[in-house]
């Protein structure tokens, strides 16, 4: 059996030089903004995780499978067709949040938006919160 091995890793990629080489120029805009609500919310400076995620805080996860892994809290990234915002998975609390946030589309893990202008500010700040209060009482230690 082989091991698993973790693809989106802390890296000591510079957050900012990510942020730079983004084409667009509202989407960087968007990102500045993410980075500034995401640090003051979550307490925690950006890392970058992987070659695309923008993350906060960390934490250890252990599945019953054996998996295991280190994950940022939350994070986001500004991809090519959408920003993709990273919450803590399996939290039945954040889809009556997003009942409040304004044009969004989920996934599993990801929340997408197209612009920042989209979303309500106050309720991203709730999410945050939200996640990392979830991920804590989930694997406590962190």
């Amino acid at each position: 059996m082989t091991k698993y091995e973790q693809k989106t890793k802390h890296t000591d990629q510079s957050v900012i030089e990510f942020i730079e080489a983004v084409d667009s120029p509202k989407k960087r805009e968007d990102a500045y903004q993410l980075l500034k609500i995401f640090e003051e919310t979550s307490g925690f400076e950006a890392k970058m995780w992987g070659p695309s995620i923008i993350g906060f805080g960390s934490y250890h996860y252990k599945y019953e499978s054996g998996h295991e892994g280190d994950a940022p809290f939350v994070g986001f990234s500004p991809r090519k067709a959408k920003i993709s915002l990273y919450f803590a998975t399996g939290d039945t609390e954040r889809e009556k949040i997003l009942e409040r946030f304004g044009k969004h589309t989920s996934g599993k893990a990801c929340v997408y938006i197209n612009k920042l202008a989209d979303i309500e500010e106050e309720v991203l700040k709730e999410l945050i919160l939200q996640s990392i209060t979830f991920l804590r009482k989930t694997y406590p230690g962190y």
